[in-house]
């Protein structure tokens, strides 16, 4: 039997600060008038996926709506919350998107950016898509996945960026940190050790 890691999405219920995988990939966060409101949102690739979101941050007390757009993209966005302030301020920085310089990957974040970002490799890896418009995000968030165990490639174009984990011992830590497949997910979407789902 598998000893659960402390890190593991298993570990403990999602938290609201556990939303901060969602900007890990390309979610964003932005601040209100004088900054006493924040809004997250975010472009996933289709419905399945947004239901998945949908679940995990209501998990998290925030609830996301959704616009479907033409070509099976879905934008998943929040109200505008004073909730939401205290992430807004920990990932921006002079206006900008920034990873917080203490960040620590665990399973409930790291589930998070997979199931708003992630995808196989079809090599036996897997990847963590990063923000395309924010570069600058790419290095930080690399160094903080290394810390986590998952030691990843940064691979990709400039419009199609992502974090590529591969190697057995590093995909079999990332399906420990991130738990089973989501309910609805596709197994084959989700992280997987030696052709076995997690």
């Amino acid at each position: 039997m598998a000893q659960l890691s402390l890190f593991s999405a298993e570990a403990r219920p999602v938290r609201r600060t556990d939303l901060a995988g969602l900007l890990c990939g390309p979610g964003r966060i932005v601040r209100f008038g004088s900054g006493t409101t924040a809004r997250l949102s975010l472009d996933v690739a289709d419905a399945v996926r947004a239901r998945a979101v949908r679940a995990a941050a209501a998990a998290a007390g925030l609830r996301l709506d959704a616009d479907p757009a033409d070509d099976g993209s879905v934008a998943l966005r929040s109200a505008f919350r004073c909730d939401l302030v205290s992430l807004a301020a920990a990932w921006s920085r002079d206006d900008a998107k920034h990873v917080p310089d203490d960040l620590q990957l665990d399973g409930s974040m790291l589930r998070l950016w997979a199931l708003a970002a992630g995808s196989p490799d079809q090599r036996g890896g897997y990847l963590l898509a990063l923000d395309p418009q924010a570069p600058h995000t790419h290095r930080p968030l690399a160094a903080a996945a290394y810390r986590a165990g998952i030691s990843p490639a940064r691979v990709g174009a400039d419009d199609a960026p992502a974090l590529r984990i591969a190697g057995a011992a590093r995909v079999r830590r990332l399906v420990e940190l991130v738990g089973p497949t989501p309910e609805r997910v596709p197994a084959t979407d989700w992280p997987r050790w030696w052709g076995r789902a997690s």
